[in-house]
């Protein structure tokens, strides 16, 4: 038996790599006789950076760039192919990880850093930006990423407005004039690519601060808010460049970063885990898997709304390989659509706990849940 090890990050926990590590211990760990493989994958979220680096090579880089609520922290971003492409994680800069509980606050959480860091990456020469925007704590429609950039935001009497999100409602006309030359869409030198592990559209019962403002702090009166700006912020770049962003596909993505680069940079917004695995050749790795691993910190109904695992388990499947998903949450009753995917799905907790612990066991449970895994294989095989 031939297994592939292809595990998402599990947030706030491990890493892609880290996950992966701690599967092929559990397994090394057991009484299976086999061979297996490590292909950790991403899907536009925190870690996706790591797993290009570890599959292309390259190299970090450092720089500063301010945080979700403005203050200046340092970060880093990875460069590929000799230096022409960036991989920008939104969340370095502009994620929940970077905010303690009390401070959430989307009304006031800026993308401006992700717009530094983009700045960082220009100056270094690249052609190609390719920016994951999972795990963010922001729901700003990337106004701030592109003030940063240049971009002016002005209210009916052209002035500036400079605590987005929350004064876009008063949003009456956007400036370009200004906007750093090396993302011109006009000007077509650069591609600028957005991964989005998510379908939703910017606004609306599935939108960006309906279903993304609750998670990054957001009341219910701060959720009714965020529509509200979301929506001038729509009807604005409509008007400006003839975009229609409201109900894009994908556009909702980190809190609307993905619509707001779309109408006013011309980015490209793409299905994060196809992208990554045709980037990280992922058939060739599949070649005669009989199993494949893969897995996150909660497996679910949404899991098939473009999230990692998933396209990890349809690339198996058309390959005819058996897939089991392991992670932190997984349903009681599994419905006929992950069924389509997964022949398994195994919980890894161990046992009724709070939520700060179980993320401190992840890798021990991770190992754990492998070595069952590979010692059930094995006894299976001999009958």
């Amino acid at each position: 038996m031939h297994i592939l090890i292809a595990p998402n990050a599990f947030k706030h926990s491990l890493s892609a790599v880290d996950a992966a590590a701690a599967i092929a211990a559990g397994l090394g760990a057991s009484i299976l006789s086999g061979t297996w493989a490590a292909c950790p994958v991403g899907d536009g979220g925190d870690g996706t950076a790591e797993v290009l680096l570890r599959a292309r090579g390259g190299e970090r880089r450092q720089a500063l760039a301010r945080d979700p609520l403005g203050r200046h922290i340092p970060c880093e971003f990875v460069l590929l192919d000799e230096g022409q492409t960036a991989v920008i994680e939104l969340a370095e800069a502009s994620g929940l990880r970077r905010l303690q509980p009390h401070e959430l606050d989307p009304l006031r959480a800026s993308t401006a850093g992700t717009g530094d860091l983009l700045k960082c990456a220009l100056d270094c020469g690249v052609r190609e930006i390719i920016l994951c925007v999972g795990g963010s704590a922001t729901v700003d429609g990337g106004s701030g990423l592109l003030q940063s950039l240049g971009v002016g935001f002005l209210d009916s009497a052209g002035r500036p407005l400079d605590c987005l999100p929350g004064q876009l409602p008063a949003l009456d006309a956007i400036d370009l004039t200004r906007l750093d030359p090396r993302l011109d869409p006009r000007r077509g030198e650069r591609v600028l690519t957005v991964l989005c592990d998510v379908t939703n559209p910017l606004l609306g019962a599935r939108g960006a601060a309906a279903i993304f403002g609750p998670q990054k702090g957001a009341t219910g009166e701060a959720v009714g808010a965020l529509e509200t700006a979301l929506t001038r912020f729509s009807e604005v770049v409509l008007r400006h460049t003839g975009e229609d962003i409201a109900r894009l596909p994908r556009g909702g993505a980190a809190g609307g970063v993905a619509a707001g680069l779309y109408g006013l940079l011309g980015a490209r917004l793409v299905g994060g885990i196809e992208y990554v695995l045709q980037l990280i050749d992922f058939d060739a790795a599949l070649e005669g898997a009989d199993l494949v691993i893969t897995g996150e910190g909660a497996i679910d109904d949404q899991t098939i709304d473009g999230k990692a695992p998933w396209g990890v388990a349809l690339r198996a499947r058309a390959r005819g390989a058996f897939v089991v998903g392991m992670a932190g949450r997984v349903p009681l009753v599994t419905s006929p659509e992950l069924r389509e995917g997964f022949d398994a799905l195994l919980a890894i907790g161990d046992g009724v706990t709070t939520l700060d612990v179980a993320l401190g066991r992840t890798a021990d449970n991770l190992r754990r849940t492998a070595l069952e895994l590979g010692n059930l294989l094995a006894l299976c095989g001999r009958y």
